[in-house]
């Protein structure tokens, strides 16, 4: 009887050296069925492999990208009908965003264990609704993911992924270097090729609430449960919104928002320089400003809107208990 279906991505970083522990556990438990891709493209096929086994727990093995690109064809698609099984996150990959709003963290091979501990209970107990965020450019096909960052943050995660990452240096130290460039760049003003860029003007419109516009040193928009450093959804939210976290370029404005989100105390609303909202729609736009999704990168360029929507909720596996 298959309990798990594990779809893994060999080419994400974490699987370089996890790859080989996987597939020594998956030999040892044949309740779980391993699907291995080498290409985004292949995600289509997978899925459709993995549901005539019908398992009761889907675990995604890769990076954030291969997330966005499961949770993508899981909804399109419809490979399960009506009722796709849960989805489970393993922590792999450099940010690991998701699978932390859902309790996985440390070692991989743990958060397996757990989830074949789950499947051989009642999943029922274990499972937690989410809503996706859905990106579409110029009302175009959407693309899903459940964290977008953009302005200044988008321009720190390309200057650490082209900059800092092919140096080969260990992810704590990587992160490190792009923070204190980042420091540079925006407490100091010091502008130099080998810092991040000054962030562009971005105009954010929230349906039916208005626009906001001016140079962020953040802009976050996700449907997930935490904003930044651990801060959850203000309690004066509507959970099933899209939550909208800004804060203008500015180092006093960054700290407070920093602190205020560490010690769980954001607020909806506009609190100098930060301002948090939640909506059904949101709007981006700019002259030459990126936005990331789960890895993946968008242009808000010239005479070019991104659009976010959210989705109705899929089902997710919550590993802590």
């Amino acid at each position: 009887m298959v309990r798990i279906a594990l779809l893994s991505n060999p080419q994400s970083t974490g699987n370089r050296s996890l790859l080989p522990r996987v597939r020594s556990f998956c030999a040892d438990h044949p309740e779980i069925f391993h699907y291995e891709v080498e290409s985004a493209d292949q995600i289509g096929t997978a899925l459709k492999t993995i549901a005539r086994v019908q398992p009761s727990i889907l675990v995604i093995n890769g990076g954030d990208g291969t997330v966005q690109s499961t949770l993508t064809e899981l909804y399109h698609s419809g490979q399960f009908g009506p009722n796709p099984p849960p989805v489970a996150v393993l922590p792999n990959g450099k940010t690991n965003l998701i699978a932390l709003d859902l309790g996985a963290v440390g070692d991989p091979i743990v958060a397996l264990e757990r989830v074949l501990e789950i499947a051989r209970g009642n999943v029922a107990d274990h499972i937690v609704s989410r809503e996706l965020i859905a990106l579409s450019e110029d009302d175009g096909v959407p693309v899903l993911g459940m964290f977008l960052g953009g302005a200044g943050l988008a321009d720190s995660i390309l200057y650490c992924r082209n900059k800092i990452y092919p140096l080969g240096l260990p992810n704590w130290l990587s992160h490190f270097l792009t923070f204190f460039a980042l420091l540079l760049s925006l407490v100091l003003g010091m502008r130099a090729a080998f810092l991040p860029p000054r962030p562009a003007s971005v105009k954010v419109q929230l349906i039916r609430q208005g626009q906001i516009q001016g140079h962020f040193s953040l802009l976050i928009v996700t449907t997930l449960r935490k904003l930044l450093l651990g801060s959850n959804v203000p309690a004066t939210g509507r959970l099933g919104a899209l939550q909208l976290l800004v804060v203008d370029q500015n180092p006093l404005a960054l700290a407070r928002a920093v602190i205020t989100s560490a010690f769980g105390k954001l607020h909806y609303g506009r609190l100098h320089g930060v301002q948090v909202e939640s909506g059904d729609e949101i709007r981006i736009s700019g002259d030459r400003s990126s936005v990331i999704l789960d890895g993946e990168v968008f242009l808000a360029g010239a005479g070019r809107t991104i659009v976010l929507r959210h989705t109705d909720p899929l089902p997710f596996v919550r590993l802590a208990a």
